[in-house]
């Protein structure tokens, strides 16, 4: 079996992209680390094959995504949307928020992912 998550060739750019966390990335990270957002289990920088997803729930194979300034350039849209469709394919629920929903209302941002949680317990 082909393993899809985690990757030990992803490892890399899993580190550097947490060490390099955006601003958005880490006004996220303060709420949903530690279980605090409906108790659920968040990791940052996860992979699912070539690709590392900001923020994902195993529980609930649940992926969020904070596009920032580079999400807008040329192409970026395509590449973006093709990685939500492969996603999507291996089963995994994906939410896409930008930095300026983030910055704009925090809270709503939360209040969308605590809602999107909660559906997908029921």
């Amino acid at each position: 079996m082909t393993q899809l998550y985690n990757k030990d060739s992803e490892k890399d750019k899993r580190r550097l992209l947490r060490q390099n966390i955006t601003k958005a990335e880490k006004l996220i990270w303060d709420k949903l680390r530690d279980r605090q957002l409906e108790n659920c289990k968040f990791r940052r920088q996860y992979s699912v094959d070539k690709f590392v997803i900001d923020f994902y729930s195993p529980e609930l194979r649940l992926a969020i995504e904070i596009d920032c300034e580079s999400h807008f350039e040329n192409g970026a849209a395509e590449y973006d949307q093709a990685i939500q469709e492969f996603l999507e394919s291996a089963g995994i629920n994906f939410i896409r928020f930008t930095n300026n929903d983030v910055y704009g209302n925090l809270s709503e941002v939360l209040e969308s992912i605590a809602q999107n949680i909660r559906n997908l317990r029921k």
